[in-house]
Order: C-alpha cells, then sequence, then structure tokens
C-alpha cells in the first residue's frame, strides 16, 4: 500500500495538466472540484493506513535510504495533507460558484493544483534538498497565482511576496549546504543519526539559520510584514487558498527539524522560539486591531495565531506538541472560511472597507451566525474547535511553568475575540452608511463558507478524536526512532 503515499502529489499533478489540456471553463471548474474531492479521499485512505500501520516510507526508483528519493508520511505529515485537501475542496466549490473568466483563462485551475502538489510534497518529502525542491514549486505556484490579472496591487504584492520568498529559499540552501558538510547527509532520518556528531556551537548557528529560513515562509516575529501586504491582493478563492495552506508548510518545516534535528540545546533554541511566539502572538493581534479593511484584518490575526503553534513546539512536551499539531490542522479550516467569507460579504455589500459596511444582521442573521462560528472559533471559546487547541497549549505551558507564554496566550485570546466583535458590529449590527445592493450569484459561496464552519463546530463538539490523532503525532516527533527504521530500515 505504499502507493498511498505517493497518491496525494499524483492526483493534484494529472488534475493540473487535465486543466491545460481542456479549454472548456466549466469543465476546468468541474475538473478543478473532482481533483480536490480525489485528494480528499487519497489522504483519508493515508491518513487511516498510516494510524493502523504506523510510520510508512517508499524509496522512488527503488534506491535505497538515504540514498534516493524518500517520501515518509507519519501523524503529523498524514494530518497536514489532509486538511489541505479540506481547505483545496472549499476553495474548488468556492471558486465552481465564483467564476473568474479571465483568470481561469491564464490557467488558475492548473496553477492552483500545483499549488497542491507542491504543498503536499513538502509534507511528505524525507529529505532536506527535496523540501528545498518542493519550496520552489511553491514559490513558482503561488507567485504566479499571485500576479495572475496584472492588476496594480497584485502586482506590488507579488513583488514583496516574491522577494521575501526568494531571500528565504537562498537561506535554506545555503543551511543545507552547509549541514551536509558538517554531516555528509541529507536525509532527514540519517541527518537524525549524525547530527549528534557535529560541533555544538555550529549546530546552534544552523539551527539559527533555519529558523531565519522556515520563520520567513511561517511569516513569524519579525519577519511578518510582508504577509499583510501581499494575502488582500489576489481573488478572495486565492487568498484564501494561501491562508489556508502556505504558512503552515512553514510551520510543518519548523516542527519537523526542530524535533528531528536540532534538539542538542532546546534551552537556547525552543525558548529563543518560546519568545518569537509570544511576539508574533502579540504584535500581530495588535496590529489586527488597528485594520479597517476586512481582509488586512484577517491577515494580521493569521500572523498573530502562528505563535500558537509555535508555542507548543517551544514548550517541547507531548501536550504541547500536540496542541501545534491540533492548532495547525484548526487553523488551516477556519482562517480559509473567514478569507471565503469575506469574499461572499465583498460579493453582497461590493467592500470589504469595515466603515463602508453594516446593516446585515436584519436581512441576513443566518449569514450572522454563519460568521460567528469561526470567528469564535478563532477566538477559543467553548464549545468551539479553537477552545481546545488553545486549552491544550494553555495545559501544557501551565504543566511546563511557562508562565509568560499563557498570560501572552489567554491574553491575545481577549484581544482577537474583541477584533472579531468589532468586526461583527461593523458588518452587522451598526446600520449600512449607503445603500448597496447586492450582486447576482453570491448564494452559491455560501456552501463552501458553511461546510468549514460546521466543520470547526463538529471538531469541537466531537474533539477527542482530533486530539488523539495530535497526540500520536506529537509522541512520533518526540520519539523519532519510529521515523527513522521506517526510512532506513534499520533502528538507531
Amino acid at each position: 500500500m505504499s502507493w498511498l503515499l505517493v497518491l496525494p502529489l499524483l492526483v493534484p499533478l494529472t488534475t493540473g495538466i487535465l486543466c491545460l489540456v481542456v479549454a472548456h471553463r466549466k469543465a476546468q471548474r468541474l475538473l478543478g472540484l473532482a481533483g480536490a474531492l480525489g485528494l480528499l479521499a487519497a489522504a483519508v485512505a493515508l491518513l487511516i493506513q498510516i494510524h493502523q500501520r504506523g510510520i510508512q516510507a517508499v524509496q522512488i526508483g527503488n534506491w535505497p535510504a538515504p540514498f534516493g528519493i524518500t517520501f515518509v508520511a507519519d501523524h503529523l505529515s498524514a494530518l497536514m495533507v489532509l486538511a489541505t485537501a479540506v481547505v483545496a475542496v472549499a476553495v474548488a466549490l468556492y471558486a465552481l460558484n465564483e467564476g473568474d473568466p479571465p483568470r481561469e483563462a491564464q490557467g488558475y485551475y492548473a496553477l492552483a493544483h500545483l499549488l497542491l502538489f507542491g504543498v503536499n510534497g513538502a509534507f511528505l518529502t524525507g529529505d532536506l534538498f527535496n523540501l528545498y525542491v518542493w519550496f520552489e514549486v511553491l514559490l513558482l505556484a503561488s507567485f504566479v497565482l499571485m500576479i495572475l490579472g496584472g492588476q496594480k496591487a497584485q502586482l506590488a504584492g507579488g513583488v514583496k511576496y516574491f522577494a521575501v520568498s526568494l531571500l528565504s529559499s537562498i537561506l535554506f540552501l545555503v543551511a543545507v549546504g552547509l549541514l551536509y558538510g558538517a554531516t555528509g547527509a541529507l536525509n532527514l532520518a540519517d541527518l537524525a543519526t549524525r547530527v549528534g556528531a557535529v560541533n555544538p556551537g555550529l549546530l546552534s548557528a544552523l539551527a539559527m539559520l533555519f529558523l531565519v529560513a522556515f520563520g520567513l515562509k511561517a511569516a513569524v516575529f519579525p519577519f511578518f510584514f510582508w504577509l499583510p501586504a501581499s494575502y488582500p491582493a489576489p481573488p478572495v478563492m486565492i487568498s484564501a487558498l494561501f491562508a489556508g495552506l502556505l504558512t503552515k508548510v512553514g510551520v510543518y518545516a519548523l516542527i519537523r527539524v526542530f524535533t528531528l534535528l536540532f534538539t542538542q540545546d532546546t534551552g537556547f533554541t525552543h525558548n529563543l522560539i518560546l519568545w518569537i511566539a509570544g511576539f508574533t502572538l502579540l504584535l500581530g493581534v495588535l496590529m489586527a486591531l488597528a485594520q479597517g479593511e476586512l481582509r488586512r484584518l484577517l491577515s494580521f490575526q493569521l500572523v498573530s495565531h502562528i505563535g500558537y503553534m509555535l508555542m507548543g513546539l517551544g514548550i517541547l512536551t507531548p501536550l504541547a506538541l500536540a496542541g501545534s499539531v491540533f492548532y495547525a490542522l484548526n487553523h488551516m479550516l477556519v482562517i480559509s472560511a473567514l478569507f471565503l467569507l469575506a469574499g461572499l460579504l465583498q460579493r453582497i455589500q461590493g467592500t470589504t472597507v469595515l466603515v463602508r459596511m453594516g446593516g446585515l444582521y436584519r436581512p441576513f442573521p443566518w449569514l450572522a451566525g454563519l460568521f460567528l462560528l469561526p470567528a469564535f472559533s478563532l477566538a477559543g471559546l467553548p464549545p468551539f474547535s479553537g477552545f481546545w487547541a488553545k486549552f491544550t497549549l494553555v495545559a501544557a505551558g501551565l504543566q511546563a511553568e511557562q508562565y509568560g507564554i499563557v498570560g501572552v496566550a489567554l491574553l491575545v485570546g481577549l484581544l482577537t475575540l474583541l477584533s472579531m466583535g468589532l468586526v461583527f458590529a461593523e458588518v452587522f449590527w451598526k446600520n449600512a452608511p449607503q445603500a448597496t445592493e447586492a450582486s447576482p450569484g453570491w448564494g452559491g459561496l455560501v456552501l463552501p463558507v458553511a461546510l468549514l464552519a460546521l466543520l470547526t463546530l463538529g471538531i469541537g463538539l466531537w474533539a477527542e478524536p482530533l486530539l488523539g490523532l495530535s497526540l500520536a503525532a506529537a509522541r512520533e516527533l518526540l520519539e523519532p526512532a519510529g521515523y527513522i527504521e521506517a526510512v532506513l530500515g534499520v533502528s538507531r
């Protein structure tokens, strides 16, 4: 059943090629949705296999590890692929009803599935250099998607995004080269057996290089400046895809290397990650409170909540890492739902500038409720999924006596609730400042938002299965012998 490891790559790659061949736009939309559903089925099958049989690895071309191209899936990889597929289905449903003929003609569907191809490749690769290659696939697809259409704001945002991504890639490549020079290995499992022999000072310096390279991709403090300038620029279906997936690739890479490779001096490296998490949490939410445009506000909220994922990595206990995994999965769904909802509101009122919006509660009370589901989950209120993610992290912080980051996490939860409450008051409670007429055809956009919102509610009401899977992922991360044995065939 090792073919299941490459199926999450083959499905989006095949779909993207077919979307290039098929010229009819309606057929492309249906292909895009079918590819996303196929990816979802493959992701579910992969997670079931990993949960039942343990960590799985496959060597492409039958070259033995560590010499060949390795794909490996543990609970963390499989869960991230599954969340990616859920976001892909929601965005495909939105695109099916939104329609954007100019961008569709320029290859939107092929590029979107190339992006999914790159994201899943990054989650499943077992080799540092191949991780760099998958990052470059991501950069190519995401940059072209961002500037697709050629509007001025998109070009400005795309230039910033490309410049930061290029800098990150250069730093990553330098770090990979130096690590290879010190160890003679690139395979992650092989590296895990060799890094202990590297000079501790050099290893700490390499850890900082990887922290900066992946921190740029994850948009953590102090490297988050590019994200709010870039994500609001493209159309909503592209922004939602970016918000749900791209920063999580950076977070995943940080979790992977700082649990598998850089664990020799956790008093330095992981305490630094905790400080970065705290500043990311606090500055992101404070900047969100100062925004007057909905998608820009959500971009800063996205930045802020990356800090929760780093919080668990910095604490580095099983419960804390489980909280990070749970939070990352939940946030992928919640932030995508909120970005798609911003697009729906724009179709109804013609703008996402908060002072120009208002008066929606009376004609659309159900829409107000639909907004509150992901908003409350983002703020961490019970019984929503975000509550269990925050509760797990706070409990882990208290157990580890990390009271400072716990205080920041609780404060940011309150400020997030305030931010979402202000948005609700502006959009739904206050009187509309001007009469607007909703664009036709917006009703079909409700379905993907509702599916994601109800999914977060369902996870909150029945959190035990996902929490159990997150704990399994955390145990595998902290006990890497199983990962090493699955890849190399020996236990070390």
